[in-house]
């Protein structure tokens, strides 16, 4: 397939300034960052190819050879030298002063806006809790919660202009966002760059600031946001709904939504890992005579069948009843642990049954023919 002119790739006439060149890169680059794009293949194609096409254009020489010969003026070396393409990490090391025209408003300012890696302003991060019951937790859900975030200004489109568009270029940085100075020391010359003042690293300047928003493009919104959650996740795990954070001040990318997880005390299921723990109580009757009971699960309750003569400390496996795995295959199991209730207090019929029990060789303890100690059980329990 024949590569598309770098001119209609940035929009641009062929007799356009470098200043209208400059504008039309940082345009489709913001346009296509893979921050505001996220998973989207097509659009970090379309930011790789601004990227080709600003760094043959910008420069006068390069921009001479492709107007004499086009694209065949770089087959053997790609575009910008690169051989073979612009990687990502190419396009953020040789362009990333392309974006300080958004500002450079650093961590905690208003509306939390920061500068991430290639120099775009990214909207803070906001942060949530959510408490999930056990059946949320292992099934997975869908919940609706309202945030109050800043978002772009209507009035202005988020540019912060009365008009969306009384900007004019910085006189001090002439559009750069920085300013350079050169000062004279013992080891000679020294120079030194910096956020511009005038324009705080817009390199641009509003005439006449939005009354909306007071020139910051971002206002103050309340939204309702639907996030899902994946079944499994567990106490202290963070889900990342993206681009549903602050917007940043004066255009840029949103922030991401970071949901904490919080677990609601489930009253007889206590969680493990992925696996489920519920202590059944059995009377001493049930234990040796055998029984069949009823024990809750997440989604209802489970009848199981108690052998005549089970052990206190026995364990009881459901496969597959405890917690999935979150984003991943496999599933935990839940685990009845038998505990053997002894009353405390008998009247003087229970007194009698008793000292009668306690004659019988039938209930003298034989541990040796008994399931074995804790150890053992566990072993069988693992070899089930």
């Amino acid at each position: 397939m024949a590569k598309k002119d770098y001119y209609d790739v940035l929009e641009v006439s062929r007799d356009a300034s470098q200043d209208e060149i400059k504008k039309a890169y940082r345009k489709q680059a913001l346009k296509f960052h893979p921050d505001k794009n996220p998973g989207d293949k097509s659009a970090e194609e379309n930011f790789k190819k601004a990227a080709e096409a600003y760094e043959v254009l910008r420069d006068p020489d390069k921009r001479s050879k492709y107007d004499r010969f086009g694209h065949a003026a770089f087959e053997n070396a790609g575009a910008g030298g690169f051989g073979g393409g612009m990687t990502m990490e190419d396009i953020f090391s040789q362009f990333g002063d392309i974006f300080s025209g958004f500002g450079d408003f650093g961590f905690g300012g208003f509306g939390g806006s920061s500068r991430r890696g290639g120099g775009v302003i990214k909207g803070s991060n906001l942060r949530v809790k959510v408490k999930l019951n056990l059946k949320e937790v292992v099934n997975g859900v869908e919940k609706k919660i309202k945030v109050k975030k800043y978002v772009a200004c209507e009035s202005c489109n988020g540019t912060g202009a009365k008009d969306g568009n009384a900007m004019t270029t910085c006189s001090t940085c002439h559009g750069s966002g920085h300013v350079t100075r050169v000062t004279n020391t013992f080891l000679g010359q020294m120079q030194t760059s910096s956020t511009c003042p005038t324009c705080s690293g817009d390199g641009q300047v509003i005439r006449d600031k939005c009354e909306a928003c007071y020139g910051e493009g971002i206002v103050k919104h309340e939204e309702v946001i639907k996030i899902s959650i994946p079944a499994g996740v567990a106490e202290g795990m963070q889900v990342k709904v993206s681009g549903k954070g602050n917007a940043a001040r004066r255009g840029g990318i949103n922030g991401d939504l970071l949901v904490i997880i919080q677990e609601e005390k489930h009253p007889h299921l206590i969680r493990e890992g992925n696996d489920l723990i519920h202590n059944l109580y059995l009377s001493i009757p049930q234990a040796a005579l055998g029984d069949t009971v009823e024990i809750p699960t997440v989604d209802g309750k489970a009848k199981i069948k108690i052998d005549s003569g089970t052990q206190p400390g026995r364990i009881l496996r459901l496969k597959g009843k405890g917690v999935p795995e979150v984003n991943g295959y496999g599933r935990g199991d839940l685990l009845v642990h038998i505990n053997v209730w002894i009353p405390k207090n008998l009247d003087k019929e229970e007194q009698k049954l008793f000292e009668k029990m306690k004659q019988s060789d039938n209930f003298t303890p034989r541990p040796e023919k008994s399931e074995g100690g804790f150890f053992s059980r566990m072993k069988n329990f693992f070899e089930q």
